[in-house]
């Protein structure tokens, strides 16, 4: 069965070819890379200033928008729409395994991947919502277990770790609670990171020198700083356009504006899209992305997931540099950005969490959260070994 050649999401671009000889890998830890003409590498609709084609439902629909809504969050119970096939609920596992063919578990390649790791130092970067934490249909109890909290503990005892979310950076940080890493916000719009040599304030304009919650001296990267009265403009017009749909819940998360349409009834979808497509006309420098059930308001600035894991390996002293392994963990489309990045930039591997078939730029896949929790321990029980060798 062919997974790479019914994708419904609007693609803009393709992205550069990626030869497999580039990343200097021997061709037994690499699992099948698909086209890159399978690929989106802008992932988002722009919303130019200008009238839409007449009728609120032809607005939304000549967007693509319905479409993207719809295949943003596949029903866990059968196929995504998105691959143009029907199959029964008893089926399901037999097309993940074969989707697993092309994209393996990180659990059973694990001695692949670290295999490739020895000598190396491991860079990791995690995603929040759906990656640490199960997928809620309300975002403000997306909490993650104890026992994650532990296991990312346990991790960055070893290894430089960053938690790189679309959630406003403070608000992550309230949910994973750990002073000893590293966080992007707002899909890395605003990052904490270490003070290095490597990264100087006086290099960057949207560069500052500030402390974190234990008076630590850290830099703060905020590139889309000056957008911060339009995205707060967006977010009151959003709260009020939106108060009369049941179930639909708008986030302020500083850089971005989420809009959550998980408790919203289908019927209504058409009527929430609509609310976002009519404020975001009068806001060209704005773009729009889907998530998992919810659509996000964007600054259109050449920034994203992928350019935040680049500068904290920068921040880190980790880039150009042959002895470092990057690892990304993520679950949804602005997670491919960064996979994109350890692709192309022969770096690393990307690790998708989906329990359902995707098109993806990772390597690897893990099912669910548990599943990457059960990998971070296995990260840490891997470089103990390592130590105890020597």
């Amino acid at each position: 069965m062919d997974f790479k050649s019914n994708h419904a999401a609007p693609v803009l671009t393709e992205p550069v070819p990626i030869s497999k000889s580039r990343l200097g890998i021997h061709s037994s830890l690499l699992s099948y890379s698909p086209p890159a003409s399978a690929f989106s590498s802008s992932l988002f609709v722009n919303i130019p200033r200008k009238k839409g084609i007449p009728g609120k439902l032809d607005d939304v629909r000549a967007a693509g928008w319905l479409d993207a809504m719809m295949s943003s969050s596949p029903p866990r119970k059968k196929l995504s729409k998105e691959f143009n096939v029907e199959v029964a609920s008893d089926e399901n596992d037999a097309v993940y395994c074969s989707w697993l063919m092309n994209y393996p578990s990180a659990l059973i390649s694990f001695e692949k991947i670290m295999h490739f790791a020895k000598g190396k130092r491991v860079a990791l970067f995690l995603d929040y919502d759906g990656t640490l934490s199960p997928i809620v249909d309300n975002p403000d109890h997306a909490f993650m277990s104890n026992a994650t909290r532990a296991a990312v503990r346990n991790v960055a005892k070893y290894f430089s770790t960053a938690i790189i979310s679309g959630r406003c950076r403070d608000k992550v940080y309230e949910f994973v609670g750990l002073p000893e890493l590293y966080y992007a916000g707002s899909h890395g719009m605003d990052i904490m990171g270490p003070v290095t040599h490597t990264v100087s304030v006086d290099d960057h304009s949207n560069c500052i020198r500030s402390a974190d919650k234990q008076d630590k001296e850290v830099n703060l990267y905020q590139p889309a700083k000056e957008f911060l009265p339009m995205i707060d403009e967006v977010f009151r017009s959003l709260v009020e356009n939106t108060k009369g749909i049941i179930g639909a819940k708008v986030e302020n998360n500083k850089f971005c504006v989420s809009v959550h349409y998980r408790l919203v009834d289908e019927k209504y979808w058409t009527t929430i899209a609509q609310c976002v497509n009519d404020i975001l006309k009068d806001y060209p420098r704005l773009r729009l992305t889907h998530g998992r059930k919810v659509l996000e308001v964007l600054p259109v600035i050449n920034w994203d997931k992928g350019k935040a894991v680049e500068f904290l390996l920068k921040s880190l002293g980790l880039s150009n540099s042959d002895d470092v392994l990057p690892i990304y963990v993520g679950d949804d489309r602005t997670d491919e950005d960064a996979f994109k990045v350890l692709r192309e930039g022969n770096r690393g591997y990307g690790i998708l969490v989906s329990s359902v078939p995707k098109e993806t730029n990772a390597f690897y896949s893990l099912r669910d959260p548990s599943e990457v929790m059960t990998f971070l321990k296995s990260l840490v029980r891997w470089k103990k070994s390592n130590e105890a060798q020597f």
